[in-house]
């Protein structure tokens, strides 16, 4: 690995059941130099879109690519084509997301046998996420077999919740026997826009309490005290919680064995309801809130319905937070829906006046793209847009990581 220790490059991969995302950044200044998608993997139909970053060049091809092995080699064509290629002798390490790493991994993890090992001990209670992540773990080893590759895990932000929150009421022996309990995801994006709300208000992250709102199509929310996770929406899966673009969130459990006894549904039938199914887009046959703010200002009311009861969901969420930290220094809206959607942060915070927050609404309204403040000047709680950046922590973890090991 001496080799690596001049270089500088970190390859982020994330890697779905039939899809690649990937972006290259220089960890010398945090720059990005490309960045790309490989979807529809295995059909005909096969889509690459590939961006040199630093020529603003787009590069895209149809056709079919079979599989995982041939999507990275086709990454790293485009790469190199760019002089950018996985030889370069200045690529430091690959980082791999992985959505489940259970309560084994608690940090950043280089990548051997034993931990792809404990990542397939976990595809039971990760079985979308974990299988896709290793495959693109497993390409990404046989293309480079000499480079340091990380993992870095969605779960592994929550591991500090207290026992408190992360347990579910039921027999103990039962849960640890087959694994059940809180483990939180989106911990990466809650690991950075918590950190950036902090230096946002010009503190360290010690110092203040954040409830970070992640609200993309999937969603979640976290109670952040002091740097550290103390409580998160999302639990065993990401099934539980806030109201999403196609899951229910939060629900009686017994609405399963309804639907079983009553319904005369299939476990697999409920399990499609409730994830592909439910949430915005079972109540109203959309999940782009953008569509759905469309409709409301035309008087559909099965859209202000949606919209409502997704509004509801989401303030009693901040509300039992709020309770959860005794004090709250800043709110944080973050992903598509909460860097993007105004009216969904407006309605959020409203009438919430008597915890000390409140938004302006020609703050609210201003588009940007960096990490801002809404909240009126005299607040007693801010109220923050902070982008996310996945990427961006994916890779200074694998970086701070190869670094200390070197």
């Amino acid at each position: 690995m001496a080799e690596n220790l001049a270089a500088s490059r970190v390859l982020v991969l994330n890697s779905g059941s039939s899809s690649v995302k990937y972006q290259l950044l220089d960890m010398s200044d945090a720059s990005r130099l490309a960045a790309g998608l490989v979807e529809r993997i295995g059909e005909q139909t096969s889509r690459l879109k590939h961006t040199c970053l630093t020529t603003g060049e787009t590069r895209e091809h149809t056709g079919p690519i079979a599989d995982h092995d041939a999507a990275l080699k086709a990454v790293a064509v485009e790469l190199g084509r760019d002089g950018l290629g996985l030889d370069s002798p200045e690529l430091a390490a690959i980082g791999h997301r992985v959505v489940h790493g259970g309560m084994f991994f608690t940090e950043p993890t280089v990548i051997d046998d034993e931990v792809i090992a404990e990542i397939e001990r976990l595809i039971p209670v990760a079985p979308l996420h974990n299988p896709a992540n290793l495959t693109g773990i497993r390409t990404a080893r046989a293309l480079r077999p000499d480079l340091p590759q990380v993992a870095v895990f969605d779960t592994a932000f929550h591991t500090t919740m207290p026992e408190s929150a992360a347990r579910y009421a039921i027999d103990p022996k039962i849960a640890d026997r087959h694994r059940i309990r809180r483990y939180g995801f989106h911990g990466t994006s809650h690991a950075y826009v918590s950190r950036e709300a902090a230096r946002l208000l010009g503190k360290d992250p010690s110092e203040v309490n954040v409830i970070v709102l992640h609200l993309g199509n999937g969603a979640s929310a976290s109670a952040v005290e002091k740097g550290r996770c103390v409580d998160t929406s999302m639990g065993l899966t990401p099934l539980e919680g806030l109201v999403m673009g196609t899951r229910s969130g939060d629900l009686d459990p017994a609405v399963i064995f309804h639907l079983t006894r009553v319904g005369g549904m299939s476990m697999d039938e409920i399990d499609t309801l409730l994830n592909k199914r439910s949430g915005l887009f079972g109540l109203c046959g959309d999940n782009d809130m953008r569509e759905i703010r469309r409709r409301i200002d035309e008087g559909d009311e099965e859209a202000a319905l949606a919209f409502d009861i997704y509004i509801h969901r989401l303030r009693k969420y901040i509300g039992a937070y709020y309770a959860v930290l005794g004090s709250v220094d800043a709110v944080a809206f973050t992903a598509g829906v909460g860097e993007n959607a105004a009216p969904v942060r407006e309605a959020a915070i409203a009438g919430l006046e008597g915890l000390g927050l409140a938004v302006d609404p020609e703050l609210n309204g201003v588009r940007a793209d960096g990490a801002r403040l809404i909240s009126p000047k005299d607040a007693r709680v801010a109220v923050a847009v902070v982008p996310t950046d996945e990427e961006l922590e994916i890779a200074t973890q694998t970086y701070a990581l190869v670094g200390k090991n070197n």
